[in-house]
């Protein structure tokens, strides 16, 4: 077993250190207010950001067309359009020729990657595109976060002409098929 070091100082060595700093004049002490009473509560920077972005999106929300949520099921289709559109886009008219997945993404991250996916999608002249947001089953409360979101992002794009809840088999409730503007002709 290890002796443990002893923490007293010898008496010659205190001796020595005292000579050594006898002529020595003593540092004046600032002054310090000494806070009293308990600390103040910390304050929720991230939550009051959040509550600002909420209130920031739903103040220019967009005038929508025509948005209808018949039953669960979210839905859009662009004034003008005919009803067929819509159907058409549902039974599989339009190939999706491109996805992506928002699953992991923060609300930030996910919409600056869905506006670069669709400008790079309209820019490559791709029609039909599948945007996965996730159903948010890991969510807390398993609520999905980004579905509700997503969805008021496409109705501010002007490239989009309309989307509908993508079938089963492509992600069901947690996608949307997405039909985007024919790129102009050159």
């Amino acid at each position: 077993m290890r002796k443990r070091p002893s923490r007293e100082v010898p008496e010659a060595e205190s001796a020595l250190f005292r000579d050594a700093v006898r002529d020595a004049t003593p540092i004046k002490t600032a002054e310090r207010v000494l806070r009293s009473g308990e600390a103040l509560p910390p304050v929720p920077v991230q939550s009051l950001l959040d509550g600002h972005d909420a209130i920031a999106e739903s103040l220019d929300a967009p005038t929508w067309e025509q948005w209808s949520e018949t039953g669960e099921e979210p839905s859009y289709l662009r004034a003008g359009l005919g009803s067929d559109v819509l159907r058409k886009l549902r039974r599989g008219h339009w190939v999706v020729q491109e996805v992506i997945d928002l699953h992991g993404l923060n609300r930030q991250q996910a919409r600056a990657s869905l506006g670069e996916f669709l400008g790079s999608c309209v820019r490559r002249g791709l029609r039909c595109v599948r945007v996965v947001h996730g159903k948010g089953l890991r969510s807390p409360g398993r609520e999905p976060v980004l579905k509700g979101k997503v969805q008021q992002w496409l109705l501010k794009r002007d490239e989009v002409l309309a989307f509908c809840e993508a079938p089963r088999n492509q992600g069901g409730s947690g996608a949307l098929l997405v039909l985007l503007k024919a790129a102009a002709r050159r």
